[in-house]
């Protein structure tokens, strides 16, 4: 394996390669446009495309394509080739800046929740020079965004550079009060941890439930399953291990920083993290890693299931978004510094942090909310529905202090007047990793650790830095009007701090006495995603949206729509495969066996009529659980045929959660019921202990 640093982003047209092949204006310009945020000079377009045209012909690629992010979750791509016709009947290799620039594409099949009709077909990308182009299995990859023939964002790139650019002009407003003229961007930066299983492709194969819906719909209790704590942070398998290796060179050729990797908390469980980086790479890159996380595997012989819940009664995955504020000089606002300046600037940001959790907390569930993750939330392995904020008891007792105008028992000076008290130095380890907290600081930066595995991480993101952008524009209208502006910052951050800090909680999120004084407090418990989605086209949500020129309202309706939808065909389609396994799978085998146990008592009856025999009791436990399963499985059908379609979209979504997913967990009752009474020959799924122990 060659060593990192030679394959680095070898397969990225990056920095350093527009360096070598641009002229140095047209590569100054570029850069103009991607470190400041100004409009993209089309003079330049045609100049860079031919060069990235020339590398990528270099590196083998023959065909380009606008790699783009659709709302259904995950990545598309059109392919062209370089190819164009020539009159002596050769061809020449061209690609333009217009083609570079802007694509074209149908839209017809992609969801975009009623921003066009269906014989509206015209879709356009276009391409974001702030993320850089790739080459993926000898094709020419350009990020691009994906507008609808009106121009409304059908993607999740496009309002992610728009709250990003909301969030940069709130900011600097604030740095220029602080007297900070040298900052040119301030950009919000994630680090987002992946969690994933593998199991063996032949086990996989044998699992339709698996195969269709990316969980299994059916499976008993297995005799051993994470009881020990021993697979967590344990010796990686050599199988896992060479999967791990070949990831790691893939996701390094790519530019992306892949970093830990290690066996989570689940047998077969495992998790991949990378350095932080901008939050608009950072979601093209987790895109790309869990891409690449599925092809890699499937070359090994492997499956990677990336559902929130794979297997029932096991942990779950998630995925964690470390969320901070940077400058283009590299500062970390959320770090404290050695200044009282500095340590102001920190509180003003950390608050504005905590107030925007707070107002927009049912937003944030809301960009959270999937079916996959309603069996994850709020258990063992994730935070619960409620959102919070985890500060840790350092910090807690500095915001306690400030809120009480107190002296911090943790510091020596007396007075806790911001202008002059001086916080102290944070480590940057100084608080505990709270893993019950939907949102917990951890020294230098947020862990939002609410995501689900499959998920894309912009619209979590569109919605932190909206939010925040927004704060901290009321916060610069306000200290923009000081006379005093030590002591206007004193009172800003005190009286924010006092209005917002119910979201504050330290303790044991998994605890029943938190929901209830989440209660007391005011704080929404929004437990599944058909309760959080309505909260989407809130009048409040809206008019952040379009008070940042984020999202328009007919935007985020459209959003909503294509969750609840979503929703809907998910749990659908775990219906009828539910009915499916169960009726032509599991039933059968269960009459099968009860036959086989039928013939068997009769036999031994015939021989000793007096016997105790143990094939009755079995016998008449398999016939009643096979009842149970006959039953449920035509309850199950009756829910599914009893559905009314005209009803509107959220009423569909509400019978779906309250008819339709308890008769689908009856079914599987049943199933698991008899599961540990079939005889193993006759079982026609892979168990829970064949799937977790495959590799």
């Amino acid at each position: 394996m060659p060593n990192p640093d030679e394959i680095f982003g070898a397969y990225v047209f990056d920095d350093a390669m527009m360096q070598r092949r641009l002229p140095k204006e047209t590569y100054r310009a570029l850069k103009r446009t991607t470190e400041e945020g100004r409009s993209l000079d089309p003079a330049i377009a045609g100049v860079v495309a031919n060069a990235m045209k020339d590398w990528a012909l270099e590196m083998g690629a023959t065909h380009y394509t606008h790699w783009f992010q659709p709302m259904n979750g995950v990545t598309a791509e059109k392919h062209d080739a370089f190819i164009s016709p020539k009159a002596d009947g050769k061809v020449l290799l061209e690609f333009s800046g217009k083609e570079l620039v802007r694509g074209e594409t149908d839209a017809s099949s992609f969801p975009s929740g009623g921003l066009r009709a269906t014989f509206e077909a015209r879709g356009y990308t276009a391409w974001d020079p702030s993320s850089f182009a790739f080459i993926k299995e000898g094709t020419l990859c350009i990020p691009t965004a994906y507008c609808s023939y009106g121009g409304q964002a059908l993607d999740k790139k496009t309002p992610l550079l728009r709250s990003m650019q909301a969030l940069n002009k709130q900011a600097l407003r604030i740095l220029r009060l602080f007297g900070n003229d040298r900052v040119v961007r301030v950009v919000p930066t994630v680090g987002a941890e992946q969690e994933y299983f593998l199991i063996d492709k032949e086990v996989y194969r044998r699992r339709p439930d698996l195969m269709v819906t990316g969980r299994t719909l059916f499976g008993a209790r297995p005799p051993k399953g994470q009881e020990l704590d021993d697979h967590f942070f344990g010796v990686i398998k050599p199988r896992v291990q060479a999967f791990m290796k070949e990831l790691n060179t893939e996701l390094w050729k790519l530019g992306i920083l892949a970093k830990t990797e290690h066996n989570e908390a689940a047998p077969a469980q495992h998790e991949m993290a990378p350095i932080f980086t901008t939050v608009n790479i950072a979601a093209d890159h987790n895109q790309l890693t869990m891409d690449i996380m599925k092809k890699v595997a499937d070359r090994h012989g492997m499956v990677c299931l990336l559902h929130e819940k794979p297997f029932g009664g096991v942990n779950g995955s998630g995925k964690h978004n470390n969320y901070s504020i940077a400058t283009d000089s590299g500062v970390n606002l959320l770090n404290p510094g050695d200044t009282p300046s500095e340590n102001a600037q920190f509180l003003l940001f950390l608050t504005a942090v905590i107030a925007a959790v707070d107002e927009y907390q049912e937003l944030l569930r809301v960009t959270v909310a999937s079916a996959g993750n309603d069996h994850r939330l709020g258990a063992a392995e994730a935070p619960p529905a409620i959102m919070s904020i985890f500060l840790g008891d350092e910090l807690n007792g500095v915001i306690e202090s400030i809120v009480s105008e107190s002296r911090y028992a943790g510091h020596e000076p007396s007075q806790m007047r911001l202008g002059v008290h001086i916080l102290p130095k944070f480590p940057k380890d100084s608080t505990d990793r709270n893993r019950t907290s939907p949102f917990a600081f951890t020294g230098n930066k947020f862990e939002f650790r609410s995501l689900g595995s499959s998920q894309s991480i912009s619209g979590p993101n569109v919605v932190l830095n909206t939010a925040i952008a927004d704060v901290l524009m009321h916060m610069a209208d306000e200290l923009e009007k000081a006379q005093d502006f030590t002591t206007a910052v004193d009172a800003l951050i005190r009286r924010t701090l006092r209005a917002h800090k119910r979201i504050i909680f330290n303790g044991n999120g998994y605890d029943q006495a938190w929901v209830e004084e989440a209660e007391r407090r005011g704080l929404s418990n929004l437990r599944t995603t058909v309760d959080a989605l309505p909260h989407y086209t809130d009048d409040k949500n809206i008019a952040l949206f379009e008070r940042q020129k984020v999202y328009s309202r007919l935007e985020v309706e459209s959003r909503c729509e294509v969750k609840i939808e979503n929703y809907i065909k998910i749990i659908d389609i775990e219906a009828l495969s539910t009915i499916d396994v169960a009726r032509r799978m599991i039933l059968p085998a269960a009459i099968a066996y009860s036959g086989e146990v039928a013939s068997a008592l009769q036999a031994k009856r015939a021989v000793m009529p007096d016997l105790a025999a143990a094939e009755e009791p079995l016998l008449k436990r398999l016939s009643i659980h096979t009842s149970e399963l006959y039953n449920a499985i035509e309850a199950l059908h009756k829910a599914l045929q009893d559905m009314d379609t005209t009803q509107p979209m959220i009423a569909q979504a509400q019978y779906t959660r309250d008819c339709v997913v308890p008769a689908m967990n009856a079914v599987r009752a049943s199933a698991d019921a008899l599961e540990p009474l079939v005889g193993e020959k006759h079982w026609p799924l892979p168990t829970y202990q064949e799937l977790l122990t495959s590799i």
